[in-house]
């Protein structure tokens, strides 16, 4: 069987990965992630181990889940986010250069400014205006300098096993009847079932190089819990507000982009696999939370 390397399997894309993955009989998964109880423990930001893991495992490929994904937390702790993001990828890059492995790197679409008007493609111009997108465009830049057989897939506000907006929404809506939510931000709601399957069906192949994963469709936040709400049968109602009012609430957050709508180009030019719509994707969700 082939191995695949799994970094951050305790994530919610690690999560959903070894879920696409289970039963395979061509596949054995090895999970590893760092301070989680039961796991196999690998530091990605010490190249050291890091080699040493991928000597012993001798994977077929290494798919990185693992990220400092905290935006606001990455303004405070730059050193953390580069080391996480950027250094974690070079390491893995080299092993896997150096075993002849392929690495599959998840990126994210805090890598454009987010002030455009239409999706971004994968041949758009980049431009990080948070730490975290600088620290996740430096570990892209560095998959691509050191990693000869490679995917980088770009993905976008990913909810799945974990916490994540959907769950914070539906917690909320326990203790609240009306909660605000920016209407300003537009972007992806994506599955992180659906990225894994996406993944999936890139590990065999030859289709190297970068590509953008999101489900189909977008909306704004507020658009998204009202969705959330509706599918739940709560009544908690969605009070829209501006990004700069939200600011005002919480000046301690970092700004976030305002259009983040990635068009999954490479996956329709070279593939046959789609996405499924945001709406129909956390419909199929939602009876599992």
């Amino acid at each position: 069987m082939k191995k695949l390397l799994i970094t951050g399997c305790n994530g919610q894309l690690g999560r959903a990965i070894n879920r696409v993955y289970e039963g395979s009989t061509d596949y054995e998964l090895i999970n590893t992630d760092f301070g989680i109880d039961g796991v196999r423990s690998l530091d990605i930001t010490d190249l050291g181990k890091v080699k040493e893991l991928v000597d012993e495992v001798r994977p077929y490929a290494i798919i990185n889940c693992a990220a400092f994904t905290a935006v606001d937390a990455c303004e405070v702790q730059r050193d953390t986010a580069m080391r996480i993001n950027a250094i974690g990828p070079r390491n893995l890059s080299i092993a896997a250069e150096g075993f002849g492995a392929k690495l599959i790197h998840v990126s994210t679409d805090y890598v454009f400014s987010g002030d455009g008007d239409k999706p971004y493609t994968e041949f758009d111009k980049t431009g990080p205006v948070t730490m975290y997108g600088i620290s996740k465009l430096a570990g892209e830049d560095f998959v691509r300098e050191f990693a000869g057989k490679y995917f980088i897939v770009r993905t976008a506000w990913l909810y799945g096993d974990g916490k994540n907006f959907v769950r914070t929404m539906l917690k909320l809506s326990e203790t609240h009847k009306e909660i605000t939510v920016v209407d300003d931000q537009v972007g992806s709601p994506t599955s992180a079932l659906e990225l894994a399957r996406a993944i999936k069906c890139l590990v065999p192949t030859d289709n190297y190089g970068l590509f953008h994963g999101t489900c189909e469709g977008f909306c704004s936040w507020a658009d998204f819990a009202k969705e959330i709400f509706r599918l739940s049968a709560k009544d908690t109602r969605v009070i829209p507000v501006t990004s700069e009012e939200y600011k005002i609430l919480n000046p301690a957050s970092a700004d976030r982009p305002k259009y983040s709508v990635l068009e999954n180009s490479m996956f329709k030019l070279t593939t046959d696999h789609m996405f499924k719509d945001w709406r129909t994707a956390i419909s199929e969700y939602m009876p599992q939370v």
